[in-house]
């Protein structure tokens, strides 16, 4: 049935008006010969000439209709000059209810330009997107037949309008009175149509005693609705509601307004723009009193209304919850006494606008040889430049002209010398607004006025001699002049002109008796608001000029040319996935979405990627005074909206966070069958009965679940009532429930109870949008969806990867309209699309083949601004969208996946598929899809690259992870330095295994990677990084079954040595690294290798030295035995310099990422320190040594106190990054570090020698302390390693001795004491 009154509504909607109308009703602009009158212009008539054409000289055509009275208008059709080579090729539109005042027909925000046609004979019709109502149509040819001229024939297509009109002058209002004295109004409804030429003014108004109120008004030609629906007296609920919507709306055309509430929620329609929102505060209906009052504030009105001017125009069809307020207003129904005479047609404007173009010029006559200039007019524009009017004087030039938003008068007066007389009034007058220019000059005074204020007024009394030279130029200037205008043309529309104090008649000088013009548009202003509605999305701010916007998205977390693209990851997971670690991050879960970007930790473990989301709630809160009567509410605030952490909570794949109940007296849930004491409530404000530990519908705690509470006969440990503190705590995992956003406390108002609440952070670990994704197994299979929404702005983003040349990756089609992305060889993706103008197409093109198995990242946009194709970050194509044309995508086609049709299919896997985003779950489809499987294998070729330091990529399902068993380092990427602090007397030692007991190591340890065991070396890898301010030390000794051995050692003087003892020599051979003292409190990286006689050592990130083993030296390191870091501790023979020189006290200071051909020993020893915690371990006491090959002695606490390397290239002091004014980062506060014995430039003898003087005996001193400090420490640590006292911890000995603090800042500290 109702489809059947929509079609008889359309079919009456649907009649020829212009065929059956006489001759007279048709006028044009001109007429080539009187065969071609416009009264021959209807569509198929061969009358006449066959049609309408205008003369050739003809600067402005048109063809014109009257249809007789208002109609409603929904389409048009055009046709060539019958029997002829004249056509209109396109053409605009423009209607008006009187002949005058002309308004364009617009579409996509711009003036439509219609297609004409091709030929004489066919017809083209254009139905209007939206329909049209007025008396007079004109038809503007813009383009024509190149083989002949203008011709046109013509058809209107629609149906009559009637609607009942009153005509507002600014004093009458009309008072709709209820018929109860009070009305509580739940729903509202009101429509209305509206035109006027002022840009203030009341159009509606009501309000009640309690301070409700509804008003609907201009303001700045912008309509502002305010709706209350009541706030209270404290002031905690502020009801006032305002939005504004429109622009330009002074245009005197009729506009469209319905305002739809029902409680809270409003649809706020101007013309075909929809705004829809919700009210503040919290109540639902509308209280007011009386009346609601139209055109004005009531005379009983309260003084919220002072000050309001009242509407003057014109309003048709005003609707109120199904009243006619027009019609009611017509019978005389409603008070309308406030009329001075009520007029039920509209009074219509008499002002004659101009509208210009870059190109456009109007010359207007003056009175020439005048002795005074008196100028005004009003002017409407975006641009900031522009020429407003020019004259050439008698002896001079006078130009008004736009400058930067200002208006400024320029006379140039030759006389008998060159005078020029420079001022500007106003600011920012390109608002879009009517601004009226008011200029008086004549002898020895310029008076301008903007807007008609005085106050502002600009005078200048400079002696200046002025004659008119009776011609002026508004809009442009194009002739040649000796003094040009400084500029040349104007955008916008002026009216009200007055030249010489006489006003211009535009009448005259469109039918072309005065003055002359060019490109002009005549009795219409074009202006746009291209900023309203506002393209600019997440709160960028728009501007504009004539004919473009732009959007300024600065601190909004978003880019491209409208706003629209997120400028942060959609998670942690994606952070980890760009080779970032743990920290703080902005993450913006749904992208383009309506979501804004917010921060949040993330944990980067691993094997996992953890989201942390705070709350504002302190630990062990405290609550008394609270019973089921009246409990005590504790809100939680985070620090996301708890729409995004919704959003983190719904991707992820587990998400927990802690709770704990502290009580004394307090009982938390009670029973099982009772009613909880204490609930929570968690993110769709649902009361939720369970406590930490426990899962949805069971009513109990941790300790219920496990049995063991403290009071069997109860599920909680509070629910015992004791009185002495108990605790119930455990982790919710319900991710639906979470977060926590309430708990009500209900049981501490007995004497003496007391509960603390605790709720820690939300911990969300895992991204399911980030991997969900589908292996497409066969060319023909695809994944379909819903139709892809995205008419005005659309982004799709996904990964791909595949080893086929080509396929389509999804497609979604419409009647004309369409959208694709596809690979369309193995190094270029395509993103092409139609919206109605045409098949645009933009590619990028990989410097190397896509189809290598590894994933990729492609990202495309496309707004009424532009169309941009980014992929993998690095290739970019963008194409700016047309100035004028359709801008709307309209699809109507299910939304393809992995094919187009079935052709040119894609094979290979989509991941993290978003759309304007939305992720579309390609698993969960894929899995009832022949030929697409769920989920994608292989992510280490991609992502591989980020294991760094030797890590290992292993494949997950979701992911990878990386393994760092075999290096020296941990974290997420093998990227975590492993360090330890030694004190004096602390040794690492490690065992090299024999082949046998090797066989038999326990399967714990078979991953740890191993030296070739018992064999002769002909090369080493070694590299670690220290720190220390002690002296001499050995840092590392390798020892063998035979005298050989490599030790590396610090010297007393702090520079560092190496020393190898492979046979064939009476002495070691050593290598003095570095005459830096190194023992500097500083780290410094150590990275050495042998290969046979060759030695490679590099210090820091100095470039590497090469040295070479003399001939006589073996090369062989022989039978391989124990390696020692920090100390030596070894039976059998060893070299007694290094005894008597370095080994005492040992090593006191930091090591970290120590490696020896693969061997980490100082990382193992800290893994089994974590695991096997209760006692030390020692050489000559190991435990269970053929599963365990490392041992340590001392106090070995983890730290990374030394793992930065210094880095100081040798350059000089203007280059240096680490100067405190080169704005470098460096692991530095305050102090500068200056390196020592490099090209000193000689100094003053008296200098050097206190230098010395001073070093002598601070060295003494040093050296004094030391001695004492570790006196017999020695003969302690080289006896049978006395155990330390049993209750010393390894934390309190650091803080006891505090030979070496565990950070850099500490131990720079240090060193400059």
């Amino acid at each position: 049935m109702d489809t059947n009154c929509k079609r008889l509504s359309e079919e009456k909607c649907e009649e020829a008006l212009s065929s059956p109308l006489p001759h007279t009703a048709f006028t044009a602009s001109s007429v080539f010969t009187s065969g071609y009158a416009p009264g021959y212009a209807k569509l198929n008539r061969r009358g006449g000439a066959g049609g309408w054409s205008p003369q050739d000289s003809d600067s402005y055509p048109w063809l014109q209709v009257d249809l007789g009275n208002r109609r409603q208008v929904v389409a048009v059709a055009t046709q060539g000059r019958y029997s002829s080579s004249d056509w209109t090729t396109r053409y605009r539109l423009l209607y008006s209810d009187t002949g005058r005042n002309w308004k364009p027909y617009h579409q996509d925000g711009n003036i439509w330009a219609f297609s004409g046609n091709s030929n004489t004979e066919s017809v083209v019709r254009h139905d209007l997107a939206k329909g049209i109502m007025g008396r007079f149509l004109r038809f503007v040819p813009l383009d024509w037949s190149g083989e002949g001229r203008i011709g046109l024939r013509i058809e209107v297509y629609g149906c009559s309008y009637w609607a009942d009109v009153i005509n507002f002058d600014g004093q009458g209002v009309i008072s709709y009175r209820f018929k109860v004295k009070k009305m509580k109004i739940i729903k509202d409804v009101i429509a209305l149509k509206f035109k006027t030429s002022e840009s203030e003014g009341v159009i509606l108004h009501g309000e009640g005693q309690q301070g409700d109120y509804i008003t609907l008004e201009l303001r700045r030609a912008k309509l502002l609705l305010q709706i209350n629906l009541g706030s209270n007296q404290y002031g905690s609920i502020l009801g006032h509601t305002s939005v504004t919507s429109g622009s330009l709306l002074d245009d005197h055309h009729w506009h469209s307004v319905m305002i739809e509430r029902y409680r809270r929620n409003v649809n706020f329609t101007l013309d075909t723009h929809t705004q829809h929102f919700r009210t503040n505060g919290e109540f639902d209906h509308l209280d007011l009193d009386y009346e609601l009052s139209f055109g004005g504030m009531p005379y009983s009105g309260k003084p919220v209304g002072g000050g309001m001017k009242n509407f003057r125009g014109c309003m048709e069809s005003i609707n109120y919850n199904g009243d006619n307020i027009t019609d009611l207003a017509r019978r005389k129904k409603l008070d309308t006494s406030s009329f001075r005479n009520l007029s039920l047609s509209c009074v219509e404007s008499h002002s004659f606008t101009v509208f210009f173009n870059a190109t456009s010029f109007l010359q207007l006559p003056g009175r020439a040889n005048q002795d005074v200039v008196s100028l005004g007019f009003q002017f409407r524009t975006w641009n900031a430049d522009g020429l407003l009017l020019f004259s050439n004087l008698d002896d001079g030039t006078l130009e008004i002209a736009l400058d930067d938003g200002k208006v400024g008068v320029h006379f140039n007066v030759t006389q008998m010398k060159n005078t020029r007389i420079d001022i500007s009034s106003g600011s920012v007058l390109n608002d879009g607004q009517w601004h009226m220019v008011r200029l008086v000059a004549k002898e020895n005074s310029v008076l301008l006025t903007i807007d008609g204020d005085e106050a502002s007024a600009i005078r200048t009394t400079t002696p200046i001699t002025i004659r008119t030279g009776g011609t002026y130029h508004l809009g442009g200037y194009f002739l040649p002049t000796l003094a040009p205008p400084t500029q040349k043309s104007f955008q916008g529309c002026m009216q009200a002109i007055l030249l010489d104090d006489q006003p211009a008649d535009m009448h005259a000088v469109e039918k072309g008796i005065v003055g002359a013009f060019e490109n002009v548009s005549l009795d219409m202003c074009a202006i746009i608001d291209r900023c309203m509605p506002n393209h600019c999305e997440h709160g960028g701010r728009c501007k504009q000029t004539w004919d473009r916007f732009s959007c300024t998205c600065d601190g909004t977390g978003y880019t491209g040319a409208t706003c629209h693209t997120s400028v942060f990851e959609q998670s942690c997971e994606a952070y980890k996935h760009l080779g970032r670690s743990s920290d703080t991050y902005w993450i913006d879960p749904d992208g383009s979405g309506p979501l804004g970007p917010f921060k949040v930790n993330c944990n980067m473990t691993e094997d996992k990627v953890w989201t942390t989301v705070v709350n504002n709630l302190p630990a062990q809160t405290s609550v008394t005074g609270s019973s089921r009567e009246r409990r005590t509410v504790l809100q939680l605030n985070y620090s996301a909206s708890m729409e995004q952490v919704t959003a983190i909570t719904t991707s992820a794949e587990h998400c927990e966070q802690h709770v704990s109940y502290g009580c004394l007296m307090s009982r938390l849930l009670n029973t099982p069958d009772g009613t909880p004491y204490t609930w929570w409530v968690g993110r769709s404000s649902e009361k939720h009965f369970y406590w930490g530990g426990s899962g949805p519908g069971i009513q109990k705690c941790s300790c219920g679940i496990d049995r063991n509470c403290t009071d069997p006969k109860y599920d909680c440990n509070c629910d015992a009532d004791h009185k002495q503190w108990r605790e119930d705590s455990g982790l919710l995992v319900y991710k639906d429930h979470l977060p926590v956003s309430q708990v009500a406390v209900g049981d501490t108002n007995r004497l003496g109870s007391e509960a603390k609440l605790t709720v820690g952070p939300l911990r969300c670990q895992g991204d399911r949008n980030y991997w969900n994704a589908a292996s497409f197994t066969t060319p023909s299979s695809y994944l379909h969806f819903s139709t892809f929404q995205g008419e005005t702005s659309a982004d799709i983003s996904f990964y791909f990867k595949t080893s086929a040349p080509y396929g389509v990756f999804l497609e979604n089609l419409g009647n004309t309209d369409f959208i694709r992305l596809e690979l369309k060889s193995p190094t270029v993706i395509s993103f092409s699309f139609d919206v109605g103008n045409g098949p645009v197409e933009l590619a990028v093109h990989s410097a190397t083949p896509l189809n290598d198995d590894q994933w990729h990242r492609v990202m495309a946009e496309r707004n009424v601004k532009e169309a941009v194709l980014q992929l993998d970050l690095n290739y970019r194509e963008a194409r700016p969208a047309p100035p004028q044309g359709h801008t709307r995508l309209e699809l109507f086609s299910q939304l393809y996946v992995g094919a187009a049709g079935g052709q040119r299919g894609f094979l290979g896997c989509i991941r993290s598929l978003r759309m304007n985003g939305v992720t579309l779950d390609l698993e969960e489809r894929a899995k009832v899809t022949p030929g697409v499987k769920p989920g994608c294998q292989g992510h280490c070729t991609s992502y591989g690259m980020y294991c760094r330091n030797g890590g290992k990529c292993v494949e997950k399902y979701n992911g990878y992870s990386c393994d760092c068993t075999a290096t020296a380092y941990d974290g997420p990427f093998c990227t975590k330095d492993v360090g330890g602090f030694f004190e004096a007397g602390t040794l690492v030692r490690y065992d090299f295994l024999s082949e046998s007991a090797a066989a038999n190591q326990d399967t714990s340890f078979v991953a740890q990677p191993s030296t070739p065991q018992e064999v002769n070396l002909t090369g080493e890898e070694v590299a670690f990084s220290f720190s220390t301010s002690n002296t001499p030390a050995i840092l590392l000794y390798a020892s063998s079954k035979t005298q050989d051995y490599l030790a590396l050692v610090l010297r007393q003087n702090g520079t560092l040595q190496v020393r190898y003892n492979l046979g064939g020599l009476k002495e070691p051979f050593t290598i003095d690294v570095d005459q830096r003292n190194l023992a500097n409190g500083q780290p410094h990286t150590i990275n050495m290798s042998r290969s046979n006689r060759t030695i490679t050592i590099q210090l820091d990130h100095y470039p590497p030295v090469s040295y070479s083993l003399p001939e006589a030296s073996d090369t062989q390191f022989n039978l391989v035995k124990t390696l020692f870091l920090g100390k030596v501790f070894e039976t059998g023979v060893i070299d007694p310099a290094l005894i008597e020189r370095y080994n005492t006290p040992g090593f006191i200071g930091c090591l970290s990422r120590v490696q020896f051909n693969g061997v980490t020993p100082l990382k193992t020893a800290l893994r089994n320190l974590v695991a096997d915690r209760p006692i030390d371990r020692h050489p000559d006491k190991p435990t269970d040594r053929q599963s365990v090959p490392v041992s340590y002695q001392g106090k070995l606490v983890e730290s990374n106190c030394g793992a930065s390397p210094l880095t100081i290239p040798p350059m000089s002091a203007a280059t240096d990054p680490w100067r405190l004014d080169s704005g470098a980062e460096f692991p530095f506060n305050e102090e500068r570090v200056i390196p020592d014995g490099v090209n000193r430039n000689s100094a003053i003898i008296g200098g050097i020698i206190a230098v010395v003087i001073f070093t002598i005996l601070c060295t003494l001193a040093f050296l004094i302390r030391y001695m004492f400090r570790h006196k017999g420490s020695y003969h302690t640590n080289e006896s049978k390693a006395a155990e330390p006292a049993s209750g010393e911890s390894a934390d309190t000995t650091i803080i006891g001795t505090d030979p070496n603090p565990e950070t850099i800042d500490e131990s720079k500290k240090e060193w400059f004491i």
